[in-house]
This record gives structure tokens, sequence and C-alpha cells, in this order.
């Protein structure tokens, strides 16, 4: 793990979402960027000088973030980027090779009974790299315990599991995985991969309705420091995914939740 992307928004969880992502870059030895982005408006009718305002804002809003940071002996470099998050993202992510997103859950809501807030949920649906949901305020420990959940055990796509296993090699981190079989499941599915197996420290199958249900069957059984879930096309919060804005009530966890690459 190498780079870590870090997008700031409004929220006064900035500080401590940019914090929990220096912390792990440098036991990680990763460089860290952070971006602000600002729509720029039409230049007509003598726009020019409101849209220098936002772009100096937008630097403002970082330098005032970055100032209540400790670095430590981390590497981090911070750009303001015109245009909408999503976009620039994709665009960090083309010119440099994004190993892992830091995000807080509610980059700029806040409304208390929002677990995944609008813009926050627009990254996760609209990019494939992993990405790390890290609970608001949270300080960075080096985890001892993974909840890993899954339908299709088969992980054979390059770099898939890069950062389960560089939690599992770099911290010890114990893998537990939780094995789902659901009605619509494949002999294919139930199969896993030799990667896969050679990270884990428990293994479990569990019958459910659903990936989620199956979580909540078994997460109190475990008690892990993390939760890690694969995006698919048709999976774990299937139906959560559809929508940007995630309740609390329809999906929490106080741990950091980490959100592999899409599983075909």
């Amino acid at each position: 793990m190498k780079n870590i992307l870090v997008p700031i928004g409004s929220s006064e969880n900035a500080v401590s979402n940019l914090q929990y992502a220096i912390d792990l870059a440098q036991e990680m030895d990763a460089y860290v960027y952070v971006i602000s982005v600002f729509q720029e408006l039409s230049k007509v009718g003598g726009l020019t000088k409101v849209n220098a305002i936002m772009k100096e804002d937008t630097v403002n809003r970082l330098d005032e973030v970055l100032s209540k940071v400790n670095k430590r002996d981390v590497t981090v470099i911070s750009h303001p980027i015109k245009g909408g998050i999503l976009e620039s993202v994709n665009r960090v992510s083309k010119h440099v090779d994004i190993d892992l997103l830091v995000l807080s859950p509610r980059s700029n809501s806040i409304r208390e009974e929002v677990y995944l807030g609008n813009v926050s949920g627009k990254i996760l649906k609209g990019t494939n790299i992993p990405i790390l949901i890290v609970p608001e305020g949270a300080v960075f420990e080096q985890p001892t315990s993974m909840l890993m959940a899954f339908k299709n055990g088969n992980f054979d796509k390059k770099k898939m599991l890069d950062p389960v296993r560089q939690y599992v090699k770099h911290f010890g981190t114990e893998l537990h995985l939780l094995h789902v079989e659901t009605p619509d499941s494949t002999d294919k599915m139930l199969e896993i991969s030799k990667k896969l197996k050679k990270l884990k420290t428990t293994y479990t199958k569990a019958e459910s309705g659903t990936t989620y249900q199956a979580v909540l069957a078994h997460y109190k059984d475990h008690n892990p420091d993390m939760l890690c879930v694969v995006r698919r096309k048709r999976g774990f919060f299937k139906k959560l995914w559809e929508k940007n804005v995630i309740l609390k009530k329809e999906f929490f966890t106080t741990k950091p939740l980490l959100v592999l690459q899409v599983q075909e």
C-alpha cells in the first residue's frame, strides 16, 4: 500500500479522518494525497471573481484541515481540484496508482440519522478503488481481527485481495472468513480461492437469505475490529448500494468498513 487518497469535505470529521489516514500511512510507509473540490461557475456575467473566491476558499479549507493534523513523517500532498467529487477522484486515480480511499461516512451531511452520506455514497458507487470507511472521530489502532463476509469465494482478480493481505501481513490481523450460501449460490461460488485460504485464520460457512443477514447473525460472535465486504453488481448491500444515502436504521457499524473492488 503506497498511495492513500483522502477527499476532504465540509464536515467537522475531516480532521480526524485525515489523521486516521496519516497514521495508517505511517505504518504502511505510504503517501497521502488530500483533495478538496470546488465547482467553477460560468464565466459569463462577471463570475470570474466569484470563481477565484471559491478556489481560494477551497485552498483555505485544505490549509485549515492540514494545520490541525500531525503529519508525523508522512508525505502529505494536497490539491484543490475543480469539478465534481466523483470526477475528481477518478481523475486523480488515472495519474496516481491509488491503493486505498479513506472516507468519512458523512463528508458533508449533518443529519444524525445518516450512516453513509450522499457524497461518500456517490464515491463508493462510482469508483472501483478499495475504500476504507472510517467511523466519525475514530483514532487509528492496529486491528487485531477482521471479519470478511462474502458470497462468492472466487477471488482470482489481480490485486483484489491486496488491502486484506496488507492488514494480515503488516499488522498480523486475524482474518475470519464468513462464506455465505444463499438460495441462488452456485457450486462455483461455494469454492474458495487459494489466495484467500492462505490469509484466513478461521472459516465459517453460513446459510442465509442474504450476506447482510449473515453478517448481522455472526458479527457478535467474532466482535472484529474491522468489517470487510466486497463490491458486487449483485451482492452485499445490493439494495442499499442502489442509492447514495444509507440511513443508520438500514446499516450501521462503529468499526472501520473495508470495501474491496467489484467482484464479477
